[in-house]
C-alpha cells in the first residue's frame, strides 16, 4: 500500500480526502470545508497550467470545487484516489473551458468574415454587369469581322470615325456605313428600342 504526500511534508491530522468526501455527499458542510482546503491548491494549479490565464484559472477551480460538492455522491473509491478524482474533474473543466473559448473565437471569426461579404445588391450588380457584358459579347460575335473591329475601335478603343478610318485603310464613308449597320444589328442583338 502506497503511503500519502502530503505537500507540506507534515501528515494532516484527521479524516483522510476520501472520508471526507463521504461525508460531503451526505451534505456535511464542515467535511467540504476540509476538502476545500486540502484540494484547492492542486485544482487552481492544475487549471492554471491548462489555461495560463490566472483570472480563468480561478473562475474555473471555484466552478470544480462546487462540482465536487454537488457530485460528491458519485465518487468511487474503487475507481481511484480521491484527489484523483477531483483533479480529473479539474483537468476536464479546464479542457471544456478551452474548447469554448476556441469555438467562441472560431465563432467570431466567422462573424466577422461574414460582416466583410459584400451585400445582395452589390452581389446582385456585378451578377446583371457579367451577364450584360457577356451578351454583348454575345452579340458581337454576331457582326461580320469589319463591322465588329470598326465598332471595337470605336466604342472599346475610344477612336474617332476617322481614327478608325485610318487604321484600317478605309474611307470614313465606309466606316461611318459599317458602324451603322454594326450598331443597328448589335441594338436588335440586344434587344434594345430605338
Amino acid at each position: 500500500m502506497r503511503e500519502a504526500v502530503h505537500i507540506s511534508g507534515v501528515p494532516s491530522s484527521g479524516p483522510g480526502l476520501q472520508e471526507l468526501l463521504g461525508r460531503v455527499a451526505r451534505g456535511d458542510q464542515a467535511a467540504f470545508t476540509q476538502v476545500y482546503d486540502q484540494v484547492s491548491g492542486p485544482v487552481l494549479g492544475l487549471v492554471r497550467s491548462v489555461l495560463r490565464d490566472p483570472a480563468q484559472s480561478e473562475e474555473v477551480a471555484q466552478e470544480v470545487l462546487v462540482e465536487v460538492w454537488r457530485t460528491a455522491p458519485r465518487y468511487q473509491a474503487s475507481r481511484g484516489s480521491a484527489m484523483n478524482w477531483v483533479l480529473t474533474l479539474a483537468h476536464h473543466r479546464a479542457v471544456d473551458r478551452v474548447r469554448s473559448a476556441e469555438a467562441s473565437a472560431a465563432r467570431e471569426h466567422k462573424a466577422a468574415l461574414l460582416d466583410r461579404t459584400p451585400d445582395f445588391d452589390e452581389v446582385s450588380e456585378q451578377v446583371e454587369s457579367r451577364l450584360e457584358k457577356e451578351q454583348v459579347r454575345r452579340c458581337l460575335r454576331t457582326l461580320s469581322e469589319l463591322q465588329r473591329e470598326s465598332v471595337t475601335l470605336a466604342y472599346y478603343r475610344g477612336l474617332t470615325y476617322r481614327e478608325v478610318g485610318e487604321l484600317l485603310s478605309v474611307p470614313l464613308g465606309t466606316i461611318k456605313t459599317r458602324l451603322r449597320d454594326g450598331l443597328i444589328r448589335l441594338r436588335d442583338c440586344l434587344g434594345v428600342n430605338a
